[in-house]
């Protein structure tokens, strides 16, 4: 009773003025002891002390106090936005790091890199900022040796171990990585070629780890005007880890042998931007390690942390260029994102892949799977719903069979003839089918590329093995290396060029037409283009709102191997001669799109406040996560306190 009396009384101590302590000094018997916080159980270090920093002197006391059930419930609170960088942060606090009996604050610069890309979130659900999280409070300078509770999300946990000095610089070490070890050796290779090569991360998994990209190129970071772009995308699904460590041999290959001067290796590089994401899923890969190399399943990984498959979440437009078809005059290109699309769940992987894609205009693309040995090409969705396998060819299906024939006639073991072998059910159609024809299935990557963006998308089933023997990655990486290689040069195959005005001014969002193939592609920001095409004779027109139509007539021989330079000068007109194109030259890009508008923390559905009550009245929604405090809720996270 008289525990339970201390509690309430602390409660709303805390509710009302919470009082930090003075210091970080602890008594002279104060010890570590082991972490038994089940929310604080994954942080970077193993022992804590009581008190806490808010003088919390036992287990007890923490779990029934309302910092420690925020925390824990923050997850859910913010549909995963910023978590587990908050919980992580708030453990820090509850839990601090304690080292040969002293503890150890958190990094001030960490938590305020964190509030201020997360207080919106808190702001979309009238959730005041966590006083415990204060930053000048409960935090310390990097001169007072701080520790940076978020390391271990940033791969800084859990190093490549050293290897031997004397290795040559083409050494590759043919091994499967942990996320850390994927993360510090992309890093490391990054920075043995930081002339050419720089790392970023395209967003969070569910879980809160970087999804880390590679990229290499004569000018890191930026877009070059009239150089390419392509990506190779791995690890989509957990357990099929294959195209993960292909993806990381790739980087040390592209590395070392431009240092060393391959002529092929440089020309490349030197001409085309590449961009290498190794692990699009790494929560669901820690699930599939768990189970260890060798292990052959089909559902233990596959999926996120959230129990999507990605290759599933991507908006369906397939079904609405079936529709299109039909129309005389309708495109089957750049279509928008149904508002429908959004009322279901979208995993943050499967968002942070859309946002690259218009951040950065692709040109090619491949996703690397595991479990057959084919390479795929759009659609996957059947044209008719009730057909599991039909096919179902784009207007770009000469380009997509030469794409996926490239990579196929490189690997000798899809090259190969003989049917008694891992993929032999593709022989007689050289390696490739399209993808709808082997099975349909919506929601698909590839399919999203094509019709949402310019980046023509193949999949690529690299071997039947989803998670191998470590012995056997070398002589997986060697039948995979000339193929991916292959492959990326395909990005130079068709026609590229600038669209401008009379004076010489890039012209944005031109669209770049070839008759008789019902797909545009689109200018980038300086007027820049890429269009994919196999050899033949072509009709090109390009054209823009505001300005009239250009056509030329482009031939392209069968032996020419890089792109052939088309430019458009486009003149104004007053008007317009076709409604039809002017209002999908506006609306292509338009300013309420959903992807770019939809808040991820906005709670759709909201019972309205009961017989009419004033604004501010009524407790937030979130409110009822503390039910079980009785009088010691936080107060201190309604605003109007």
């Amino acid at each position: 009773m008289v525990l339970r009396l201390l509690l309430l009384l602390g409660g709303l101590l805390r509710a009302t003025e919470p009082a930090p302590r003075c210091e970080t000094g602890q008594e002279t018997l104060a010890k570590c002891v082991d972490i038994a916080l089940s929310s604080c159980t994954d942080v970077a270090y193993t022992q804590m002390m009581y008190p806490n920093f808010l003088d919390q002197k036992s287990r007890e006391v923490i779990e029934y106090s309302s910092e420690y059930i925020l925390i824990s419930v923050l997850h859910n609170l913010l549909q995963g936005e910023c978590n587990p960088d908050l919980r992580l942060l708030g453990c820090s606090v509850l839990a601090p790091q304690c080292e040969k009996d002293k503890v150890i604050k958190p990094c001030r610069h960490v938590c305020e890199n964190l509030k201020k890309n997360c207080l919106p979130a808190f702001d979309a659900i009238d959730m005041a900022w966590p006083y415990f999280l204060d930053c000048d409070r409960f935090f310390a300078g990097e001169e007072e040796g701080c520790f940076d509770p978020l390391a271990k999300l940033r791969g800084e946990v859990d190093v490549e171990e050293d290897l031997p000095s004397d290795l040559p610089g083409t050494f590759i070490q043919f091994k499967h990585h942990s996320y850390s070890q994927m993360v510090s050796m992309l890093k490391k290779t990054a920075s043995k070629c930081s002339h050419i090569a720089t790392t970023y991360s395209i967003g969070r998994s569910f879980e809160g780890k970087d999804l880390f990209v590679i990229e290499f190129s004569t000018k890191p970071g930026h877009h070059e005007l009239l150089k390419p772009e392509f990506k190779y995308i791995g690890n989509m699904h957990g357990n099929e880890v294959v195209g993960k460590e292909l993806l990381i041999y790739l980087a040390q290959y592209l590395c070392s042998e431009y240092l060393l001067g391959n002529p092929r290796i440089q020309t490349l590089i030197n001409n085309t931007r590449i961009h290498l994401l190794p692990s699009l899923n790494p929560d669901g890969y820690e699930l599939a390690a768990e189970e260890g190399a060798g292990y052959n399943g089909w559902v233990i990984g596959r999926q996120t942390a959230q129990n999507l498959d990605l290759n599933r979440n991507f908006p369906d437009l397939t079904s609405e260029a079936y529709r299109r078809a039909g129309i005389r005059g309708a495109r089957l290109d750049h279509i928008p994102i149904p508002q429908s699309y959004w009322w279901g769940k979208v995993a943050p992987e499967t968002k942070a892949v859309m946002k690259w894609l218009r951040s950065i205009p692709f040109v090619l693309s491949a996703s690397l799977h595991g479990g057959e040995l084919v390479v795929t090409y759009p659609y996957d969705y059947s044209r008719h719903p009730m057909e599991e396998k039909m096919f179902s060819p784009t207007p770009d299906e000469k380009m997509f069979k030469m794409l996926a024939k490239a990579y196929a006639d490189a690997h000798p073991v899809i090259s190969d003839r003989s049917e008694l072998r891992c993929g032999g059910n593709f022989v007689k159609r050289g390696g490739i089918i399209n993808g709808a024809e082997w099975y349909s299935f919506t929601g698909g990557m590839a399919d999203f590329n094509y019709l949402h963006t310019n980046c023509f998308e193949v999949t690529v089933e690299v071997g039947c093995e989803k998670f191998p023997l470590e012995e056997e990655l070398f002589t997986i990486w060697h039948e995979n290396r000339d193929a991916l290689l292959n492959y990326m040069e395909m990005v130079h195959r068709g026609i590229k060029g600038i669209v401008s005005d009379k004076f010489g001014n890039p012209i944005k969002n031109a669209r770049i037409s070839v008759r008789g193939i019902q797909h545009d592609v689109t200018t980038a920001a300086d007027g820049d283009y890429w269009r994919l095409l196999p050899p033949g004779t072509y009709i090109i027109s390009a054209q823009a709102a505001g300005y009239s139509r250009v056509m030329k007539r482009v031939t392209l021989p069968a032996k020419m191997k890089r792109a052939g330079r088309v430019d458009f000068v486009l003149r104004p007109v007053e008007a317009w001669p076709n409604k039809l194109l002017r209002r999908s030259m506006e609306d292509m890009y338009d300013p309420y799109d959903p992807l770019e508008l939809f808040d991820p923390h906005a709670q759709h559905g909201q019972p309205e406040a009961r017989g009419g009550s004033p604004p501010g009245r009524e407790k937030p929604w979130w409110w009822s996560y503390f039910s079980s405090l009785d009088l010691h809720k936080p107060l201190w996270l309604l605003k109007q306190h």
